[in-house]
């Protein structure tokens, strides 16, 4: 495949995607905006702390999207489409275990987490608020991860991006109802998450199988769903990848958790910064995930001349596009903030750091991109690796920094952090290559 044809097969793929997360941290964003402006920082505190909460929480369960992913595409690439729908039942039953887990032992998952922070009376209590709802949430986040990542991995990104915008639209509006309408203030964004996670789920779960009838006939065999090999093999990536999953969402908390150590005000500003970086991230994120089904597919199929122009040109459209967020970020910064918040104090102290969220775009979008080509590889085990090492040394740098130069030193650790997570990577790009030989 020539350059040409790489790149433009890359952006097809990718620009249904683009809309589609280009939504997703408008979320968070409108969260932030509905809490921020209401009387009491405590309530935007407690959203901030309570989303890092459960983003570790789900983030966690990545790999029923990431994992699936590569199978998929692998599977797709050999034309292997009933093992696909053995695979997608697989997952849904892991949903289940999981998403029971999580219910039966919210309290001992509340109290830890509540125990990490050093809150006000008021913001634990608008922080156990949030909580109580959004945990039940569980299922239907989940099963959302899932189907994702068989469209994804199946190259049909726009069915994946319309999972995801539907969610995403869905819950920006029902928070909106919730909290302005009928007075809910955080429960009212945590009862949004929930009704349109669930409904997302049932409807697009329903649709999944009617594509996937397209493919192969849709029987639940017990005996090949089951499969005790196939378990064990699924097993080892999910665990890798809940592995590295775990670190990077750490990692994030981590932040967090030295911030409130500055102070409430400094968690409430950093989350807002944090919401214009997750913003890019969705965005650069297109690439990404538009790569792990290519390169899974050019696998499946032995293909190395696709897998080798591929990854040479999402390099390209992911650093070009993060050096653009940059620059945006530079001249719009002051308006993205003030949509946030109008809370005088924490739009100033926004503001003092907003300079990090004009440079870490252009030095995430190579550990994005990094990603997604290991994610379509199922190349886990490097990841699980790669992402230990990086978050091991940013947590040394966070603490020494954050000492030193208070907030300052977080957000310098957080960029190292960005670079060392692509590092680690690249020192094992050739494996991949191995697996075509």
């Amino acid at each position: 495949m020539s350059d040409r044809a790489s790149i433009s097969h890359i952006a097809k793929l990718s620009i249904p995607i683009f809309f589609a997360n280009l939504i997703i941290p408008l979320v968070a964003i409108v969260d932030t905006g509905l809490m921020g402006n209401l009387d009491n920082a405590s309530y935007l505190t407690a959203t901030s702390i309570a989303t890092s909460v459960f983003s570790l929480i789900f983030w966690n369960f990545g790999f029923l999207r990431m994992g699936t992913v590569g199978l998929v595409a692998q599977a797709h690439g050999s034309n292997q489409y009933e093992e696909i729908v053995n695979l997608v039942f697989r997952n849904i039953a892991f949903v289940i275990i999981i998403s029971l887990l999580l219910v039966i032992f919210q309290k001992y998952i509340f109290t830890i987490a509540l125990s990490v922070f050093d809150l006000s009376n008021q913001t634990s209590k608008h922080f156990k608020e949030y909580f109580e709802i959004r945990i039940y949430s569980s299922f239907g986040e989940l099963i959302i991860f899932i189907i994702t990542g068989l469209f994804i991995g199946l190259q049909r990104t726009t069915i994946s991006s319309m999972v995801v915008g539907f969610f995403s639209i869905t819950n920006i509006v029902l928070s909106v109802i919730f909290v302005i309408y009928f007075d809910l203030d955080v429960r009212g964004v945590a009862l949004g998450t929930l009704v349109s996670s669930t409904l997302t789920s049932i409807i697009f779960l329903c649709y999944t199988f009617f594509e996937l009838q397209k493919f192969t006939s849709i029987k639940i065999n017990l005996k090949k769903i089951f499969n005790l090999k196939k378990i064990t093999k699924l097993f080892n990536i999910n665990f890798d990848i809940f592995i590295r999953s775990a670190f990077l969402t750490f990692s994030f908390l981590f932040f967090t958790y030295l911030g409130n150590t500055i102070s409430e005000d400094v968690v409430a500003a950093n989350t807002i910064l944090l919401n214009l970086i997750m913003l890019s991230a969705f965005i650069l994120d297109a690439y990404a995930f538009s790569t792990e089904g290519i390169v899974g597919y050019s696998i499946g199929s032995k293909n190395r001349p696709l897998l080798t122009s591929i990854i040479k040109n999402s390099f390209i459209l992911s650093a070009t596009t993060g050096l653009l967020i940059s620059i945006i970020y530079l001249f719009g910064k002051n308006h993205f903030i003030s949509i946030m918040t109008d809370l005088p104090d924490i739009k100033n102290l926004s503001l003092s750091y907003s300079y990090w969220v004009v440079l870490i775009p252009f030095l995430s979008s190579f550990c994005y991109q990094i990603d997604g080509i290991f994610i379509g590889a199922s190349q886990t085990k490097e990841l699980r690796n790669a992402m230990i090492v990086s978050v091991t040394l940013y947590i040394v740098c966070a603490i020494f920094l954050a000492n030193t130069l208070s907030n300052t030193g977080l957000w310098i650790s957080l960029c190292i952090f960005f670079v060392l997570r692509a590092l680690t990577l690249f020192f094992y790009l050739n494996k991949i290559y191995k697996k075509i030989e």
